[in-house]
């Protein structure tokens, strides 16, 4: 999944198109998640066939806020980022390391089944994301062996954003609207009114050859200027925006601010933010055994650094206090993740405004510490 798609024929999918493109990728042995529409929010889940696609909704979002709403239009695409993340397929939020009896080990990771999967769907941001969390438990010093299988093995159906939400700041993190390489086929949606068609362009052999078992025609020229100008336009409709300033170097000036305390007096420490975030990774381990004492088993889960044992050592917490623990979150999620993995930690996709119960804005508590530095 290394390919742009700059090189190669553009093509155009109607909505039969689409539909067919769901049926080749299960036919191919993929599970195939996209978004969906369940519990009063559009989520992702494993579809059977392009008709559970949310067609027809979108949402509104703001800080603490997220509704859906009907949409004018057939758009199968036309929302924004859900509570979810393609996060919880590459790198579970709950999984078995080993288990085993008196007798000796029963399983081990290793014999963990990786499923295949196709995602439907990932915006320009969370390919982005893939890409980050590939960086950190696939190419890191020491692997994580099931995120390196369930990468290695996924096929990703991107789609540019032409209709950004209220929380949407990629274009100030360099991630969208466009979605950037790593993908296998990109979509475009185009609507005018119930009538849907999808410019598509190829990022590998795999998509060309799945593209190829589909219905579809050559993009015209007028085609795929209009998508191209859809997509560059919506980078100048960001509902945020990051400030223009070095935030890594930013974030150490401002490590004393009083502003800690301030935000610190709104944050419930409860983790959502975490736990939605994209690109967050950190997990911890428990061990459970039966009533009998025969059999144990060894579990990792996500944590947080907002729960107040993350940083527990003999004697207490590292960090007690609540502005200490959102110091800390910020300032790794857009400072010192650059000094360990040569990029930013956030992707601008709003979910952490969105599923904060106070609201607290990511973007307003960087650009307050831009305007006192």
């Amino acid at each position: 999944m290394s390919g742009s798609g700059e090189d190669r024929d553009v093509a155009l999918l109607d909505a039969a198109g689409l539909h067919r493109l769901v049926e080749v990728l299960i036919e191919r042995g993929y599970r195939v998640v996209g978004p969906t529409l369940r519990d009063n929010a559009i989520v992702l889940d494993e579809l059977e066939s392009a008709a559970d696609l949310p067609r027809g909704w979108g949402v509104e979002v703001a800080p603490g806020h997220y509704r859906l709403r009907r949409r004018d239009d057939g758009a199968a695409f036309g929302h924004s980022s859900g509570p979810q993340s393609w996060k919880q397929f590459l790198h579970p939020p709950r999984r078995r390391l080993w288990s085993g009896t008196r007798d000796g080990f029963g399983s081990t990771e290793a014999d963990e089944e990786v499923p295949r999967y196709a995602f439907l769907g990932v915006r320009g941001c969370d390919l982005a994301a893939i890409a980050t969390l590939d960086r950190v438990l696939g190419r890191g010093q020491f692997p994580d062996n099931s995120f390196v299988k369930r990468h290695r093995q996924i096929f990703v159906v991107a789609v540019n954003c032409t209709e950004p939400g209220g929380l949407c700041f990629c274009a100030s993190m360099g991630t969208g609207p466009a979605a950037g390489p790593g993908y296998d086929l990109s979509l475009t949606e185009r609507c005018d009114g119930d009538a849907v068609n999808y410019l598509v362009d190829v990022g590998t052999q795999d998509g060309a050859d799945v593209l190829a078992a589909l219905p579809h025609r050559a993009a015209s020229n007028a085609e795929i200027s209009s998508s191209r100008a859809d997509v560059e336009a919506a980078s100048h409709r960001m509902g945020r925006q990051m400030p223009d300033t070095n935030l890594r170097d930013l974030l150490v000036r401002s490590r004393e601010s009083p502003q800690w305390e301030e935000v610190a007096s709104r944050c419930l420490t409860c983790g959502n933010c975490t736990m939605v975030c994209p690109t967050c990774y950190c997990t911890s381990t428990e061990d459970i055994s039966d009533l009998t004492g025969q059999h144990a088993e060894r579990w990792q889960h996500w944590a947080s650094c907002y729960q107040f044992d993350f940083t527990y050592i003999h004697g207490g917490s590292v960090r007690q206090s609540g502005a200490s623990r959102y110091r800390h979150w910020l300032t790794h999620k857009l400072g010192t993740w650059h000094d360990q993995f040569d990029m930013s930690g956030c992707v601008g996709c709003g979910r952490c405004i969105a599923w904060c119960p106070t609201g607290i804005d990511i973007t307003e508590e960087m650009n307050k510490m831009a305007r006192d530095d």
